[in-house]
């Protein structure tokens, strides 16, 4: 079973569970009042005998193996802390970086590893009404979890190891670079959302790239989908047009399906990095007269922050 299989399954597998109210779990999303929404604590799904009849070998971060009781018959999710890190301690909304191996409960059969090769996963954010807030729970950075879905009609249960790697930034973290002359200023405030002053000249005919700051993690390539906050603001108007800063959360659009000169920023740029781009209405939404119903004949100004990116499944 490829990677992204495995995940896409769990996913389905968590949802059902913990969003159908399974018995005996804390995480419910049922009518349970007593659970403060916004308490990731409260909200982590509770230990039980599979979860911690668990016994892993392998280093924290990396691929591990993992004996347990086969056949056990599972009746609700449980979560057990098998080392607790000494990392931050993951708070409501934050964004984490995690990995994990899966085992068939009657066979043992590692059903697959995902999120120990960069590129993998990309980080979600945690909220406490959330599947996988609820199986992470306020675990601090460097933990690593026994996670155990339940027995059902058609499947066995299903074992997991699950090791918080990070919690990512929600903004650009890279060494600030020298601005490019010509190009708009940007200023940015406490939090890193950008403000954007267009400079007193005709707009570009090409598309203009400046690196702002210079991030340290991998590459984007081809086909990938990035995690990024994004600030865009027109040429002409000076107006900002739309902001994910203002929208109150980072964005993903699989395999980075945005207009081709905002791809063309993406490419080859390092995560952690600031991206200034200039884009002219050829490689933006089009040629055409200005309106106010979209952005057709727009130069388009865009402040990116590339948070996480992750590679398209091989075939």
């Amino acid at each position: 079973m490829r990677n992204r299989s495995l995940i896409a399954l769990s996913t389905i597998t968590v949802a059902t569970m913990l969003l159908a109210g399974c018995s005996g779990t804390e995480g419910s999303t049922g009518d349970d009042a007593e659970t403060p929404a916004a308490d990731l604590c409260s909200a982590a799904v509770e230990s039980g005998e599979a979860s911690e009849g668990v016994t892993v070998e392998g280093e924290f971060g990396t691929a591990s193996a993992a004996t347990f009781e086969l056949g056990a018959k599972v009746d609700a999710a449980e979560r057990s802390v098998l080392s607790e890190g000494d990392g931050d301690t993951i708070a409501e909304g934050d964004y984490v970086s995690y990995a994990l191996s899966a085992f068939d409960g009657d066979t043992g059969e590692r059903l697959g590893d995902a999120g120990y090769t960069e590129g993998e996963l990309l980080p979600a954010a945690l909220t406490a009404d959330a599947p996988l807030g609820q199986l992470i729970g306020c675990a601090s950075v460097g933990s690593r979890l026994s996670v155990v879905f339940p027995t059902t009609e058609d499947a066995a249960a299903q074992y997991y190891i699950l090791d918080v790697l990070d919690i990512v930034p929600t903004a650009a973290w890279g060494e600030e670079q020298e601005p490019v002359a010509g190009m708009p200023a940007v200023t940015l405030d406490d939090d890193g959302a950008p403000t954007v002053e267009i400079p007193d000249a005709a707009a570009p005919t090409e598309v203009q790239i400046s690196v702002l700051k210079q991030g340290d993690g991998i590459a984007v390539g081809d086909g990938d989908t990035t995690l990024l906050q994004y600030h865009g603001v027109g040429w002409e108007s000076g107006e900002t047009f739309d902001s994910s800063w203002a929208n109150g959360a980072p964005i993903t659009s699989e395999g980075n399906g945005y207009v081709p000169g905002f791809v063309q920023a993406l490419a080859g740029q390092k995560v952690g990095s600031q991206v200034l781009v200039v884009i002219p209405p050829a490689a933006g939404y089009g040629e055409g007269e200005i309106n106010d119903e979209d952005l057709k004949g727009q130069t388009l100004v865009f402040v990116i922050d590339i948070l996480a990116t992750m590679h398209p499944a091989a075939a």
